[in-house]
């Protein structure tokens, strides 16, 4: 069964219809469709996988992460629209298409409804479709996978995807109870049914961590069940990952740690410490997509988008494949490469922990020899599967909205041979995966994006 096949009849008609216009093959086909045409275009490739051809990655670029106290979403958004769009050598108005990613804007600043419009509102870009994407942690992938679909479907020949985020706070209760409400709270039995003590209420003063951590120290427990992992593990991820983001002058913490350090930490919730927790922290991305004729016109350098895949959380029984799993099996299968080809991969280590369950769970590894790659060094600057080199999420920074598009870019850089001191040799193929929320006992949604040169 194709994923056409599992949509409604009549809601397949209609998109079959709205494709068919934009290619010029049926009644009432259009050069220069509606907006409401393009996104039917974009929804049926999207949904279904049909595309015209791989989209390419001409620009790519993020502002330093870290605590800035005078910036503002709009202020981040601008510098990573500026450098990408530079980077890709086209300017605001051949963009065709904008989707902005964020997070927490509205809890925080009080701007809901056009987030994207007022955050991009001096960048040129604005009187161009424009859609304002929200999804968890995975808010700047999912855009990316729009923007990428928008192309792939026909409707547009260049697209950008931006996520901002403007996360830190005087009041950092304020942040942490933010980032809470990426749980269903309409089930909080949910957590209680699998063990999860979430601490001090979601609105409390009280609360020195994110909730999440709550939700990463129960999986965590879990997962150190078989007794084949250790905190100590957790810790070399953590010390991995900074020694990683030391070469990168745009990460948030760049100072070297010891493996001591990190388990001497504040405990934030057993067995988490502080140092294998991801920060609290400002920044954005963005990334500019278009068609390979696009490229072929501008004599652009590119990087191939070969294979992508956006899954929601479910209820898992006994069994069942974590929402990871099911999005990089898809992804893979239509980039026709595996997880052993990757030179290169940047994934959601947003605690420690969490790098070492998506090792297995991505197929770098077999199920229970996460700590086994650990320590053969493979995932360090220098193995054959590097990963985070920019730092990852615990060292890099943790800005929600554009997380999932910084990864890309690094992704992007490190294709092109631009890292530096922390480039990857040869690096051909990479994977990048990012996950939002929690939905009982699976991210809530989650996001595999495969690059190739």
């Amino acid at each position: 069964m194709t994923a056409s096949d599992k949509l409604p009849q009549k809601f397949m008609a209609k998109m079959l219809a709205v494709r068919d216009r934009g290619r010029g093959l049926g009644a009432g086909a259009d050069q220069n469709p509606s907006s409401g045409e393009v996104f039917g275009r974009i929804l049926y490739s999207f949904s279904t996988g049909e595309k015209m051809a791989n989209a390419r990655i001409i620009g790519a670029a993020t502002t330093s992460f870290g605590r800035f106290t005078d910036s503002t979403i709009r202020s981040l958004a601008e510098q990573a629209v500026s450098d990408a769009l530079a980077d890709a050598g086209v300017s605001p108005d051949e963009i065709e298409s904008v989707f902005f990613a964020n997070g927490v804007a509205g809890l925080l600043t009080g701007q809901e409804m056009i987030r994207g419009q007022s955050a991009l509102r001096n960048t040129g870009l604005l009187g161009q479709p424009l859609v304002n994407v929200e999804n968890a942690c995975a808010s700047g992938s999912t855009a990316f996978q729009l923007a990428a679909a928008a192309v792939e479907s026909g409707s547009v020949d260049i697209a950008i995807a931006v996520g901002a985020e403007k996360l830190s706070h005087p009041e950092k209760a304020r942040s942490f109870a933010a980032i809470g409400t990426a749980m269903d709270l309409l089930q909080p039995d949910d957590f209680r049914r699998a063990g999860i003590e979430l601490g001090p209420d979601l609105d409390s003063g009280d609360r020195r961590s994110s909730p999440f951590m709550d939700v990463y120290a129960a999986n965590t427990r879990r997962f150190m069940s078989s007794g084949r992992i250790s905190a100590t593990d957790f810790a070399n991820v953590a010390v991995k990952n900074r020694e990683h983001a030391a070469l990168n002058p745009k990460a948030q913490f760049r100072e070297p740690l010891t493996r001591q350090q990190v388990l001497d930490s504040r405990m934030v919730s057993a067995p988490l410490t502080l140092l294998m927790c991801s920060p609290i922290g400002d920044g954005a991305a963005a990334v500019v997509v278009c068609s390979a004729e696009y490229v072929k016109r501008i004599g652009a350098d590119s990087v191939t988008i070969r294979g992508y895949t956006l899954v929601s959380g479910i209820d898992r029984a006994d069994g069942s494949l974590p929402a990871v799993t099911r999005a990089a099996r898809a992804s893979y299968e239509k980039a026709g490469i595996g997880p052993e080809d990757a030179q290169v991969i940047e994934l959601h280590d947003a605690a420690a922990p969490a790098e070492l369950i998506a090792y297995e769970e991505l197929g770098l590894c077999e199920i229970g020899d996460a700590g086994k790659l650990l320590h053969s060094n493979q995932t360090r600057l220098g193995g054959k599967h590097v990963v985070n080199p920019s730092g990852g999420l615990l060292s890099k920074g943790h800005p929600i909205g554009a997380t999932g598009l910084a990864q890309l870019a690094e992704l992007t850089d490190q294709l092109r041979g631009r890292c530096g001191d922390r480039q990857v040799p040869n690096a051909r193929v990479a994977i990048a995966e990012n996950a939002g929320g929690f939905l009982g006992n699976d991210p809530a949604a989650a996001s595999v994006v495969v690059l190739a040169t």
